[in-house]
């Protein structure tokens, strides 16, 4: 091991207090997205008692701080994600909200914690230039959907995710390239190192009928629920079509379908994601399931809308920081401690932030269980947290020692999605869509404008 790296690894292991005591809060108080009030303000205590001066995302929880070199250079993000999520039979779950940190992220969290501190006691920065930002991020997760429209409807945030609300704001303006790691529960190895992951499209589905007296009058209503029932059914018949080079997933719910059993259902509502590993894919199969939709609606002479929202782009982990990690991975824990995922079919708001800036998003080892399941738990700390903080530090100095030289290159070679922010934001913008999907027309027929 390098001797640099044996001195990370101890200023690290130094900190392993706070960091598990930071997990245990973390977990014993889980949140969901952009309500981490609680997490947030611990975090910004033990921040401010390092000494960070900290930029509070004021009206939604979460905080940046950084640690300057006093060297000119690039800036580098270490990303931790704030939100659980809900999963009512864990043993651990909130009784009122049902969250729970099933995903993980509770580590995220309490890494970033110990490499600050790491950086600001024990000055294990000396040789490097540029800076080193801390970013604590709400609402990852893409759940709690009514809440977080009622949140865009009010003005509080433009947009649905966290980091993508992050970058809004400007709380990633002047950073250069952004790292994390994410738990996983394969304990065949230390990390598991991915090429990326999918994109996805949030969908909200309200089927109107006309309500009738199920026994007396059916023949006057409407049935919202068969109308969606329909849709379900019309929507499987599109898998055989997607291709597997897309790596699409689709997996609606049923939220409502009416409130009594002898009355026509004249509400139906459902939630989806559309997913798929490219943009041009989202898409495609996006217009597919619309029409699939709308197609259902008519039918049965019900009405559709549609709610369209962006959820992720995909994500796409660039090569020349996962070759960096894994010459780390293997100059720190020997040969054979890292696997290779080619492709992940789940999302997350760092593939947005992927298609502006070169990232990572990597898996530590540490978790059993199923991940978003009653069972998940962190069983090893020394690989869910030590071991990540240790990577991502010695990331922060090959980058930005000697000048910075392997972060300009980095910089230098990575191909953007999209030139700008700007840019970026107005091609997520066009995805969002609220509209009737069928229009009946005066003879009986009826258009659908999917």
């Amino acid at each position: 091991m390098k001797r640099e790296y044996q001195i990370f690894m101890d200023a690290i292991i130094k900190q392993s207090s706070l960091m598990n005591d930071a997990l245990d809060y973390i977990w014993k108080n889980p949140e969901l997205g952009y309500k981490e009030w609680k997490t947030s303000a611990y975090l910004e205590d033990k921040f401010k008692g390092l000494g960070y001066v900290l930029t509070k995302a004021e009206n939604i929880p979460g905080f940046i701080a950084e640690y300057d070199t006093g060297v000119e250079g690039p800036t580098i993000a270490i990303i931790g994600e704030l939100d659980a999520l809900r999963c009512a039979t864990h043993p651990d779950a909130d009784s009122e909200t049902k969250a729970v940190h099933a995903c993980g992220h509770a580590i995220q969290t309490a890494v970033l914690l110990g490499i600050a501190a790491a950086l600001r006691k024990l000055h294990v920065a000396q040789g490097l230039c540029g800076k080193i930002r801390f970013m604590a991020v709400p609402a990852e997760e893409t759940i709690d959907l009514e809440y977080r429209e009622q949140l865009v409807q009010k003005g509080t945030i433009r947009y649905m995710a966290g980091k993508i609300e992050f970058l809004y704001r400007g709380l990633f303006d002047g950073v250069d390239m952004a790292m994390m790691f994410h738990a996983a529960t394969e304990q065949k190895c230390l990390f598991k190192i991915t090429k990326g992951s999918n994109g996805c499209i949030t969908k909200h589905f309200e089927y109107y009928g006309v309500a009738a007296h199920a026994g007396g009058e059916p023949h006057m209503g409407i049935n919202a629920l068969y109308a969606a029932s329909l849709g379900l059914e019309a929507c499987n018949a599109l898998r055989e079509t997607f291709q597997e080079k897309d790596y699409v997933r689709y997996h609606p719910i049923i939220n409502q379908a009416g409130v009594a059993a002898n009355a026509i259902p004249a509400l139906a509502s459902l939630d989806t994601y559309v997913r798929a590993a490219s943009l041009p894919a989202m898409l495609a199969v996006n217009k597919k399931i619309n029409r699939a939709i709308g197609a259902s609606a008519a039918a049965l002479g019900a009405k559709v809308t549609i709610y369209d929202r962006p959820g992720n782009l995909p994500l796409v982990c660039d090569k020349n920081l996962t070759d960096g990690v894994e010459k780390i991975i293997e100059d720190i824990f020997g040969t054979n401690q890292t696997i290779s995922d080619e492709w992940c079919t789940q999302s997350t708001d760092m593939g947005d932030i992927s298609s502006v800036m070169p990232v990572i998003q990597h898996h530590c080892m540490g978790a059993v269980g199923t991940q978003h399941g009653e069972d998940f738990y962190i069983a090893d700390r020394e690989k869910a947290l030590i071991n990540p903080a240790v990577v991502l530090l010695c990331m922060v100095h090959d980058l930005l020692k000697d000048n910075a030289v392997y972060a300009k290159r980095v910089i230098k070679e990575y191909k953007p999605v999209f030139s700008s922010k700007q840019e970026y934001f107005q091609a997520i913008d066009k995805i969002e869509s609220r509209r009737e999907l069928v229009q009946y027309i005066g003879n009986g027929e009826a258009v659908i404008n999917y």
